[in-house]
């Protein structure tokens, strides 16, 4: 009996293969990493080839777990977003590195593109800035450096993708290549819009010069996607859904209502807002975009990123060697009665919402001799609690307030962070027990899209969890926030 979906959830450090029941428990679950490369300042790279390998191993492996290819009613992808991969079409063969989405090197071009007054045009017709952040500039860098590809592209021989789109062309033997509404939202190409207000935009694709023949197919997040070929696990198995892994986590929480908001902790942290059918527009460069489309209906997000949060911990741990394992850096914050007036800004890739600073670099403030490696773990674990207050903030200039914080990640585990982001923040936060909510959105989707569960009885449904009420007084609140944004104002370029 075909009772189990398995979701794909392809992430920047790691890629996974989770396999859910009807009632969304989790049947089993395999995870490799896969490296990242940084070959010059601001570069970030991965190797195309080595992520579609350890997507299919991972999911050999968890299939087996689960008893067979059999159970399998139906496959969800959820993704990094903005990852750029560009393929030969003949060969499925990626013609460079994959560029991942904390990359910089395009930050020049986007730059040029300001100097030429294009910003305003652009965030009107995609909900986007000019960032490097965005897939678009990226594929423009592929065609510009890689020898002949510009001349290939325009005749027709590559297919661009986000790492979904990869993955689907892999998948299916290279008879489908398509995306979903929600990572083409971030492409910087697409005309941001839900169902036929959507679509790729000829005048952006034109600005930055990518040819509109290299884009895929939009679809809706939940939607027949094709089958993987039955050669990679023993039978075919459909493809019900794909969504970007910040709108994923969005379905996940249930977010389902406009007003509703999520939090997702893991290499970077997102905060994303549902907007309704109400097409977002930011005063305080937040980002309009996509956040869903599921059977009966989508909806448009507002959108704020921090570029830097699970991997000021991995940073902590594996190159500076304060700690041994992630979860010491609760124990460490938690041994001093203060931060000792130390500030960590870890713009190690620049700086995300709301100063969209390209150029920026990481800073350190307020060493004394006094100051010992727990206060430098504490002030990692700090920033990430800062950043998130300068993004309610802005979400709130924008008229968008958020009353609560609902949480999810790899970082939410650490009590110690969440009662400090409770406090900082001023607002309730609510984390489930079940945490993988990036997986968990794929998967329900999916099973929207095969029947098994409505939208509204999914965003309906009960969430065990734990509740952290902020408790600090607002004199002391409001002292760490002026020290938090004397470093910032340090880092900004």
């Amino acid at each position: 009996m075909s009772d189990f979906i398995l979701v794909i959830d392809e992430g920047t450090t790691s890629t996974r293969a989770i396999i859910y029941d009807r009632g969304f428990g989790e049947v089993a679950i395999a995870q490799e990493e896969v490296a990242l490369q940084f070959p010059h300042d601001g570069w970030v790279e991965q190797d195309g080839e080595e992520i579609w390998r350890r997507t299919l191993s991972v999911c050999r492996t968890a299939i087996a777990k689960a008893g067979g290819a059999g159970r399998i009613a139906a496959i969800g992808i959820t993704n990094q977003r903005e990852t750029t991969l560009v393929w030969d079409r003949k060969t499925g063969k990626p013609l460079a590195p994959a560029i991942i989405w904390q990359d910089r090197r395009t930050a020049a071009v986007c730059e040029g593109l300001k100097g030429k007054g294009y910003e305003g045009d652009v965030q009107a017709e995609t909900g986007l800035l000019l960032d490097p952040y965005f897939s678009g500039t990226k594929i423009g860098w592929v065609l510009s450096n890689v020898k002949g590809a510009r001349e290939r592209a325009e005749a027709g021989e590559l297919a661009f993708g986000t790492v979904d789109c990869f993955l689907l062309w892999r998948l299916t033997g290279g008879r489908v290549h398509a995306t979903d509404v929600t990572n083409a939202s971030r492409t910087l190409l697409y005309r941001l819009g839900l169902g036929a207000e959507g679509g790729w935009s000829e005048a952006m694709a034109a600005m930055i010069g990518v040819p509109v023949s290299m884009l895929p197919e939009v679809k809706p997040s939940a939607a027949d996607f094709g089958e993987a070929d039955a050669s990679l696990f023993g039978r075919a198995i459909p493809v019900c859904s794909i969504l970007g892994d910040q709108q994923s986590a969005l379905v996940g929480q249930g977010c389902l209502k406009p007003g509703q908001a999520k939090i997702t902790y893991g290499t970077g942290a997102f905060l994303v807002a549902n907007t309704g059918a109400k097409r977002p527009a930011s005063e305080n460069r937040l980002l309009g975009t996509v956040g869903y489309e599921l059977p009966g209906g989508g909806a448009l997000a507002l959108e704020g990123s921090i570029f830097n949060a699970g991997t000021v911990i991995k940073w902590l741990r594996d190159d500076l060697k304060l700690i041994q394992k992630a979860d010491e850096s609760a124990a460490a914050a938690a041994s001093l009665p203060d931060n000792g007036g130390v500030y960590m800004v870890p713009a190690f890739t620049g700086l995300g919402a709301p100063h969209w600073d390209a150029e920026a670099r990481g800073v350190i403030a307020g060493l004394t001799r006094a100051t010992s490696a727990a206060h430098l773990v504490r002030a990692g674990l700090e920033s990430v609690a800062y950043q998130t207050h300068d993004l309610l903030a802005a979400f709130a200039g924008d008229g968008a307030p958020i009353a609560e914080l609902r949480v999810d990640g790899g970082m939410v585990a650490n009590d110690w962070l969440m009662q400090f982001l409770a406090d900082v923040c001023a607002l309730p936060v609510l984390r489930p027990d079940y945490r993988e909510m990036t997986a968990l959105g794929a998967a329900a989707a999916a099973a929207m899209q095969i029947g098994w569960v409505s939208p509204e009885d999914w965003a309906a449904r009960d969430v065990p969890g734990k509740r952290f009420e902020p408790k600090m007084e607002a004199g002391a609140r409001a002292a760490l926030l002026k020290g938090w944004q004397a470093a910032l104002g340090r880092t900004l370029s």
